[in-house]
């Protein structure tokens, strides 16, 4: 299937208008010549709406769009007290009319004297914020089901006054949300294809909840793609990872009227390599991938998501599993907000 049908597909979606698209695709010089391949960086960090935003914007479009049509007032949403997507999606409310409410599990508890980074955006933006402190014992895991649970029963008491809700997943992984990323593969293949000649060899990302990977993966079976989209996992995931992202995948697949074509087992390739010692917790490599990219090619990337994905590539490319020559691409899906954090997530990076 070409891109342009695809995007006849997709504008049949409710969509609302938010992000700066193409993001730009370009060749990093210094690290291709030092590394001995191709490197090109597709900047999702730049997808906006604010100066802080990224790739989460591509799945909010659907998303939102999808609230709007329902003639939804407020959206809800999840995730840890520095979530990316999170403040995303109160930029984009505030922006759509909607009146946004956050349930922050504090995997770090924040400072109340001294808010930080993408917690700090939300305050400013008035977000409606509930910290969920996690419980002695509780696994991440658990603190986010409950979490979900107290957002749910909150939406329930606004229903019953007559409020309209909309819940937006943590991540925005859902089948709408990853729609966004089945149009983003295509726009990331044309402009390797104008810029390169042909398709990249390798694709590297982060993955936390699956929802960009899900839309990648049913986008590179649309366009019948054959690069590897090599996944460096964030967190901790259960064997049937995997599987999930791939019936997401097909979930996008079926809004767009197509049949499944994604197995997630067999199409996924899922590193988790990288992302030790934990979720928001930093370690030494990502550090040094973080530094290296902004001391060679001064672009900042975050030690929670892209800085850890980044040092999976680097270790790609020095040990041979990436061929030398090769092209390869980086997804930056932004979070260089994380920079800005509380010095657990930060870590050393000086």
């Amino acid at each position: 299937m070409e891109y342009s049908e695809v995007k006849t597909m997709l504008g049949k979606m409710p969509k609302a208008e938010l992000g700066f698209f193409p993001t730009p695709f370009y060749k990093l010089g210094h690290l291709s010549k030092e590394l001995g391949v191709n490197l090109y960086i597709k900047r999702d960090d730049f997808t906006g709406m604010n100066l802080f935003g990224g790739n989460k914007v591509r799945k909010l479009q659907y998303l939102i769009g999808d609230a709007l049509s329902q003639g939804c007032e407020y959206v809800f949403t999840f995730g840890a007290t520095q979530s990316n997507h999170a403040m995303q999606t109160v930029s984009v409310c505030r922006r759509c009319g909607l009146k946004p409410v956050l349930y922050l599990v504090a995997i770090v508890e924040p400072d109340q004297e001294d808010m930080r980074s993408n917690l700090l955006l939300d305050q400013i933006m008035g977000a409606e914020i509930h910290i969920v402190n996690m419980l002695p014992g509780e696994e991440e895991a658990d603190a986010e089901k409950r979490s979900v649970c107290m957002a749910r029963e909150h939406m329930k008491r606004l229903e019953a006054e007559g409020h309209k809700c909309y819940e937006v997943p943590m991540g925005g992984a859902s089948p709408i949300g990853s729609v966004g990323f089945i149009e983003g593969f295509g726009e990331m293949m044309e402009q390797a294809i104008q810029v390169i000649g042909k398709e990249p060899d390798y694709i590297f990302h982060a993955t936390g909840t699956g929802g960009t990977m899900a839309g990648l993966l049913a986008g590179r079976a649309l366009l019948d793609s054959q690069v590897p989209v090599i996944s460096i996992n964030v967190s901790w995931k259960d064997p049937g990872y995997p599987g999930r992202c791939g019936d997401l995948a097909n979930e996008s697949l079926k809004l767009l009227g197509m049949a499944p074509l994604i197995d997630g087992i067999r199409d996924s390739r899922i590193d988790p390599n990288y992302y030790q010692p934990g979720y928001e917790i930093p370690n030494e490599e990502a550090s040094k991938a973080i530094c290296l990219l902004a001391k060679k090619e001064g672009l900042l990337i975050d030690p929670v998501y892209t800085g850890k994905a980044f040092a999976g590539m680097l270790d790609y490319i020095r040990t041979g599993k990436v061929k030398q020559g090769s092209n390869v691409v980086f997804l930056h899906t932004g979070g260089a907000t994380a920079l800005f954090a509380e010095k657990e997530i930060l870590g050393n990076l000086f």
